[in-house]
């Protein structure tokens, strides 16, 4: 099956087959990652995302439950966050290696890397990464006892009115969080916009057989919007971990490089994240979901129809 709701089906039956798809892949990945922790965690986390957004499109049809999962899901994830950005510190030097080829010749990040790699081999091998590891395994399966808990109107017309709510809340935290980067930039504005973005492009493949077109150009956009915001926050996490001097990154000559690199980083991110961000949500978040409420009522409308009728949808 697919991470896509099927209008031809009622809309309770769709989201409880996701949840329990999306939650036993995150499982999978869990068994998997005492012996692949690197992949299998980031792997775990992004199911856990995908289960996360389902339940905020959704969330208007049954606000206790996908409030209460939602924080479970939240909690599981954070269980995992530390293995996760210590990989991401790894990769952010290797793409300033990449991005500044000319400024990193020499040994300065190569230090640096070695240890956050030092550093990420620590955690991997500790017994925290066990014990995370069990608790989040415990709480993803606690969850799919609880998905058949979750009751969501199936009426075409309520059914179109939960999704494109779920929809449009998302829009307006993204285009909140975009004002709020252009006026202040601050880290956290921007980390909201990743998150925004995020769960858009998550909501734009649940709702595939009801967004109006053209639909693969925005979807594109959007994902590649959400890597840049994915860069940038990775930048400012190693800054922050630089500035605050909580771990010997290197002598101070290494940490004088990745300053400055870090900070012609962020520049050129922050401008191009912003531009990109304003062609997707400059514009009304009511007027880009209108169209999706009405498509969505017509569609589920004609699925109810068909079945009435015993047409094949």
């Amino acid at each position: 099956m697919s991470f896509r709701i099927d209008p031809r089906l009622p809309l309770t039956g769709e989201v409880r087959r996701i949840l329990a798809e999306e939650i036993g892949k995150a499982l999978a990945h869990l068994d998997a990652a005492p012996s692949r922790p690197e992949q299998a965690l980031h792997k775990c986390r992004r199911r856990l995302k995908n289960v996360r957004a389902l339940l905020r499109l959704v969330r208007s049809g049954d606000e206790t439950f996908c409030e209460t999962e939602n924080q479970c899901y939240r909690n599981v994830a954070g269980l995992l966050a530390g293995p996760r950005e210590a990989t991401a510190l790894i990769e952010t030097i290797d793409r300033l290696a990449a991005s500044f080829p000319e400024e990193s010749a020499g040994d300065g990040l190569g230090v640096v890397r070695d240890r956050l790699v030092a550093h990420q081999q620590e955690l991997h091998e500790g017994s925290g990464l066990e014990a995370a590891i069990g608790a989040a395994t415990a709480a993803c399966e606690e969850g799919l006892k609880r998905i058949e808990s979750l009751t969501l109107p199936d009426q075409p017309e309520q059914a179109a009115d939960v999704l494109a709510d779920g929809a449009r809340s998302t829009l307006c935290r993204a285009r909140k969080a975009l004002d709020k980067a252009r006026s202040r930039g601050e880290a956290n504005d921007f980390h909201d916009l990743r998150k925004a973005a995020k769960t858009h492009g998550m909501h734009l493949s649940l709702l595939g057989r009801l967004w109006p077109a053209p639909i693969k150009a925005r979807r594109k956009a959007v994902d590649e919007l959400g890597e840049r915001l994915g860069e940038l926050h990775d930048v400012l996490v190693m800054r922050a971990l630089l500035d605050s001097g909580e771990r010997p990154l290197g002598s101070p000559e290494d940490k004088k490089l990745l300053g400055k690199l870090l900070k012609r980083s962020e520049k050129n991110l922050k401008k191009t994240c912003l531009a990109e961000a304003t062609e997707l949500f400059g514009d009304s978040p009511k007027r880009s979901t209108r169209k999706l409420a009405r498509k969505a009522r017509d569609d589920l409308a004609g699925a109810a129809v068909n079945e009435d009728a015993g047409v094949p949808g």
